[in-house]
């Protein structure tokens, strides 16, 4: 007899079906498992063995034999632990083969036959909902399948709990819903002191989605604005909440199956690898750009990531994903995200004061901004100069208009774009492209003169030029207006960086 239960392997954001085929066999007692596992899989058989043995039961005294088909398919994780323990026990006779038929099954075992969570499980929900077929989960992430809609779900603290619910001895419930997490409160505008420009950039890159670079001295604010930008952002959507939240269950990263529905930034150090940032390693996983997918990702000290893992974002931040190529698998994963970035302006971070500069000022300068590549710079639609600080500005009372006042017209932009967009592959005005773009933000005369003239003065290249006209169709938004004129060209050409001239 060969015993059959679903199961799903994950390759980026995809679940496939996978089928547990587990077969007993007169012959010397052996537990084999075959299909192009890793090492957890190979170590299932272990776990296994004890799960069964900790309800009670022990294995017969023949020749087991688990294959996951397709066979040449790489399996990878530990959530085939219990599909492995159930084949088995239905291949036993302990558990009704037809009843597991009905349902998809993840999880991994512990030693005592408790069933752990394991990451994916939303994937694994959606999956098993478009094959119309139950969920068998850990009881720990049965709120984040509940996510998954009409799917039914049996979600089992341990394997004793679920055999008895299959004899009808005990009843699983079906689990709700996780609660949408709580937004946490960051720091408001209010705790700016000056810096107006740089407030007024943030507000535009909030409100179109817009990538955003600010350079300054030390202790200018540069951080501080950085993390008022979910302050003044909406939360995600429904829809948005439910592709972001795949990312994370697939990075393993839902804690108490809660969809994430706020916007808070990613900031990893700048001693990040490639890996770390664009995704892959030896089991490839989402990366940070991923994990920021329609968030924000803050580079902080922008000079100080190495080079080439800068350069592995290009791609990404003009495509919205990313793709990881290694031998035995190709992934790709969503990376449509906001840049947000901050440096000094060279190594000592004084370069503008000649009481503070270094001697070596202002070659210092050329040589830490050529960290970072021209077609990178290039990406970023707002450069923003912070200036220092002073004394004068400390003592000043808190501004009138902090993160709430300004997080209103953000909506309200946005709100805008969301009616715009409708139906099209964009959501906000930096992802408009072609012939979308060319609809929605062609200038007045006025406007279309000036950007002319601009284009040809400051060497804009023609992704300089198509980004100089999604920032003023978002500068326009936030002033109400239908077109685009010269006056929201002139602000959006003031945040442009000057090209060197070769």
């Amino acid at each position: 007899m060969v015993a059959h239960v679903s199961t799903v392997a994950y390759l980026g954001l995809e679940a496939r079906a996978v089928e547990v085929q587990v077969q007993l066999t007169p012959g010397l007692p052996n537990f084999i498992v075959v299909g192009l596992g890793d090492k957890a899989v190979g170590e299932s058989r272990e776990r296994v063995r004890s799960a069964i043995a900790a309800i009670g039961l022990s294995l017969p005294p023949k020749r087991i034999t688990v294959n996951l088909s397709p066979a040449d398919m790489p399996k990878e994780g530990s959530h085939y632990d219990l599909p492995i323990a159930l084949g088995l026990l239905a291949a036993m006779g302990a558990v009704d083969a037809e009843t597991l038929a009905g349902y998809v099954v993840v999880g991994e075992l512990g030693l005592d036959a408790r069933i752990a969570p394991s990451p994916g499980v939303l994937l694994a929900a959606l999956h098993a909902s478009e094959q119309g077929l139950g969920l068998i989960c850990p009881a720990r992430q049965g709120p984040e399948a509940a996510w998954a809609g009409s799917v039914e779900v049996i979600a089992a603290p341990d394997l004793l709990t679920l055999l008895n619910h299959f004899k009808g001895a005990t009843q699983v419930p079906q689990p709700l819903p996780g609660v949408a997490e709580a937004p946490v409160a960051g720091p408001d505008l209010r705790q700016v002191k000056g810096q107006e420009t740089a407030k007024r950039a943030l507000e535009i890159a909030a409100a179109g989605g817009h990538n955003l670079l600010m350079s300054g001295p030390p202790g200018s604010g540069k951080s501080l604005l950085a993390s008022c930008l979910p302050g003044i952002l909406a939360d995600l959507t429904p829809a948005e909440a439910l592709e972001v939240s795949m990312v994370a269950s697939v990075a393993g990263e839902l804690t108490d199956g809660r969809l994430i529905r706020t916007r808070p930034f990613r900031a990893p150090h700048h001693s990040a690898l490639m890996a770390a940032l664009t995704g892959g390693g030896l089991k490839v996983k989402p990366g940070e750009v991923s994990l920021a997918h329609l968030r924000v990702l803050f580079l902080d000290e922008l000079p100080e990531f190495q080079r080439a893992v800068l350069d592995s974002l290009r791609q990404p931040l003009e495509t919205g994903r990313v793709s990881v190529a290694r031998a035995n698998a190709h992934v790709t994963f969503p990376a449509r995200v906001q840049l947000v970035a901050a440096m000094n302006p060279c190594r000592c971070g004084h370069l503008g004061d000649p009481a503070l500069a270094c001697s070596r000022a202002p070659k210092c300068a050329g040589d830490y901004q050529a960290r970072v590549s021209g077609p990178l710079l290039d990406r970023i639609d707002l450069h923003v100069e912070v200036a220092a600080v002073s004394a004068a500005d400390l003592v000043l009372p808190p501004p009138a208009e902090g993160s709430a006042e300004v997080a209103a017209r953000v909506a309200a932009a946005r709100a805008v774009q969301t009616a715009r967009y409708a139906g099209e592959d964009a959501r906000t005005n930096a992802e408009a492209d072609g012939p979308l773009l060319d609809a929605v933000a062609t200038p007045d005369e006025a406007g279309r003169t000036l950007l002319a003239q601009a284009a040809e003065a400051m060497k804009l290249s023609a992704r300089g030029y198509h980004r100089v006209l999604r920032v003023s169709r978002t500068i326009a938004d936030l002033g109400g207006a239908e077109t685009i004129g010269r006056v929201h060209v002139a602000e959006a050409l003031s945040y442009r960086r000057l090209m060197p001239r070769g």
